[in-house]
């Protein structure tokens, strides 16, 4: 263990040693024994405490050896050091040499100069615990006295009265049958009001569930609603498409068959197979009435047909509309 003492140059005085338990020594001074070793009671006499400057000493016991591979694998990491630390500086970037004539000094760049010395300032200083005194002899154990005195005198006929004697024990039974019976009281109930909030909850729960029941199946009948609505809607409009079909398919057999008649008339008769004496008058006065009445006929049905297209197209576009309003409130109900 050593102790180190020494003063800055701003006057602190710093002391330090070692960490070590405190020893338990009574405050007299124990008689000297062969067996005991001497204990220092100044410091100053101590040959453990080293004087002078402790900076660059290295002192180390006698009684510990250093091992050997200790010492190899110190040396060793000391190489190494120096070793990354040579690579270190050679990759790094170095100042560029001084000019000719002149060379480089270290400056101190710091906010505050300080004057750098090599002499290190050093005081020594004393301290003096307190003398012992001399144990003073150890007097006689006397263990205290415990305990009371007392008399008392007893009468004939008065060493045991049973009424007197038992009261307190009844109290003492009466009292924890009654303190029994009110916690059983009080937990019962605490009981029945825990049964009545699990009952409140269990009500709760059920309208709770049956609220959800109904949320769900909404729900499904909205949906069910739906899916019918779209497939009215895809048959109302399958119907119309074939309809149109049929309806077109009618005016173009009609318009087809319109000149098919004179057309086989007219060939029939180039090749001879019709000869009539009135062929004449048939020609002269009937087919231009003839064709004045188809021509009349065609008007009434291309009108008619420019009608019924009309009333298509509007019932066609009305029952669309009708449609996209149907499927914009469903996605509405829906979301």
């Amino acid at each position: 263990m050593a102790f180190v003492s020494h003063s800055q140059r701003d006057g602190i005085y710093t002391f330090s040693s070692r960490p070590r338990p405190v020893e338990n020594r009574s405050t007299y001074r124990e008689p000297p024994s062969e067996q005991t070793p001497s204990n220092y009671g100044n410091i100053m006499y101590d040959r453990r405490v080293v004087r002078g400057n402790t900076y660059a000493q290295h002192i180390i016991p006698l009684t510990v050896q250093p091992d050997p591979a200790e010492i190899q694998r110190q040396q060793e990491i000391r190489r190494r050091a120096v070793t990354r630390k040579h690579a270190r500086e050679q990759f790094r970037l170095k100042t560029p040499e001084a000019l000719q004539g002149r060379k480089h000094i270290d400056v101190q760049t710091e906010l505050y100069l300080e004057e750098l010395s090599d002499v290190i300032v050093a005081t020594d200083i004393e301290c003096q615990t307190d003398a012992f005194l001399d144990k003073p002899a150890t007097p006689l154990f006397i263990p205290a006295k415990s305990g009371k005195d007392v008399e008392t005198q007893i009468e004939e006929g008065e060493l045991f009265d049973f009424d007197r004697e038992v009261q307190p024990v009844l109290e003492v039974l009466v009292g924890k049958t009654i303190e029994q019976s009110l916690l059983e009281v009080m937990e019962e109930e605490e009981l029945a009001c825990l049964r009545a909030q699990q009952r409140a909850f269990e009500e709760l729960r059920n309208n709770e569930l049956a609220e959800v029941q109904r949320l769900q199946e909404q729900e499904r009948r909205h949906r069910e609603e739906k899916v019918r609505r779209i497939a009215e809607q895809k048959e109302v409009l399958k119907k119309q498409r074939e309809t149109a079909e049929k309806i077109a398919a009618r005016a173009y057999t009609q318009q087809y068959l319109a000149d098919l008649l004179p057309v086989v008339f007219t060939s029939l008769r180039s090749h001879g197979y019709f000869y009539d004496p009135v062929e004449r008058d048939i020609e002269t006065n009937f087919f231009p009435w003839l064709m004045a009445e188809v021509n009349n006929s065609l008007d009434k049905r291309y009108v008619a047909r420019e009608l019924l297209d009309n009333v298509i197209h509007d019932v066609a576009r009305k029952r669309l509309e009708r449609f996209k309003e149907l499927e914009t409130q469903s996605d509405r109900s829906d979301t």
